[in-house]
């Protein structure tokens, strides 16, 4: 009996030092998990800090990259203002906006149609499917002329005016569409005939298609020196204000042939090429017949720039 109560009294012993030991090492994990917390906010480990900071020097270039683009576009604004304020000086008229233009046309167009019932759009509809129906209906005809008159030697793609007169694959260089233009020397609207480049003097310019140097002007008229090629078929094109005349009257000549070399003679305000393309005794524009070199996106975009044009150079 002695002996159960000594070994009750020892056990309660016991447990009452292993609960403050207890306490002791849970004090001390939780310490250590603390430490470990506090360690892992302050201090970045060799791998966390590689990724920490990668993108510091991105982020830096990105800053430099931005204050540049801010800075470019503060000076690319000003030059456009700069150079509207010229032009309004110059020909006393405001700037052609094309797409300002288009964007008035959308805007109106959508509010026609948003106040038309279904009956009306339907009917719009119609019509612009007759119309389409007819168009590829007379452009079926119109190839089918043209692959007739070339299969039977009639008409030949090397006489009929195919490519740019100067080298413009980038198209930046057409200055002046034919149409009416505010003249430089007039400050009036007169019509222009052809297309103006703006290249300086001395760039050589191409025959356009195959034919036979019909005349050549080296008279101080108000077209300079110049160069017109029969090609037959009822065409001609001319290349006026000339620098330098290349082909003498009555040579043959091939397309991409040099024939002269571009300058400012005559009625010129500017170093220019002024292109013309003659049909049947009457001048055509000049864009349509680019269609050996160009894209049919870069098309819509050369007939774009010749439609934004305000202004001739002679």
């Amino acid at each position: 009996m002695g002996n159960n109560i000594k070994n009750i009294l020892q056990g309660l012993f016991n447990k009452r030092r292993a609960i403050p030991r207890l306490i002791s090492f849970l004090v001390w994990i939780a310490m250590i998990i603390m430490w470990w917390v506090i360690i892992s906010l302050t201090i970045d480990m060799p791998m966390e800090y590689k990724l920490r900071h990668s993108t510091d020097g991105l982020r830096s270039e990105y800053l430099l990259m931005s204050e540049r683009y801010d800075s470019l576009n503060n000076v690319l604004d000003n030059v456009v203002k700069r150079d509207e304020n010229v032009f309004r000086k110059l020909f006393e008229s405001n700037p052609y906006d094309l797409n300002a233009d288009l964007d008035k046309d959308r805007i109106k167009l959508y509010e026609q149609l948003v106040d038309m019932d279904n009956d009306e759009l339907s009917e719009i509809l119609d019509d612009y499917m007759q119309n389409a129906v007819k168009e590829e209906s007379d452009l079926l005809s119109s190839y089918n002329d043209l692959i007739y008159n070339i299969s039977t030697g009639v008409l030949s793609v090397d006489y009929v005016p195919a490519i740019q007169p100067v080298n413009n694959k980038q198209l930046t260089l057409l200055a002046a569409g034919k149409k009416p233009l505010i003249n430089p020397f007039h400050r009036a609207m007169r019509e222009h005939h052809g297309v103006d480049y703006l290249v300086p003097e001395g760039t050589p310019v191409f025959a356009t298609a195959d034919g036979v140097v019909k005349s050549l002007s080296e008279k101080n008229t108000s077209h300079g020196k110049a160069v017109t090629i029969n090609h037959g078929n009822g065409y001609e094109t001319s290349y006026s204000h000339l620098l330098d005349i290349r082909v003498k009257k009555g040579q043959n000549v091939k397309r991409g042939d040099i024939i002269a070399l571009s300058g400012n003679s005559g009625l010129s305000f500017v170093p220019h090429l002024h292109y013309e393309v003659i049909y049947n005794d009457t001048r055509v524009d000049p864009v349509h017949y680019f269609f050996m070199e160009l894209e049919p996106d870069e098309y819509q975009q050369i007939i774009r720039i010749a439609l934004s044009s305000m202004q001739s150079f002679d």
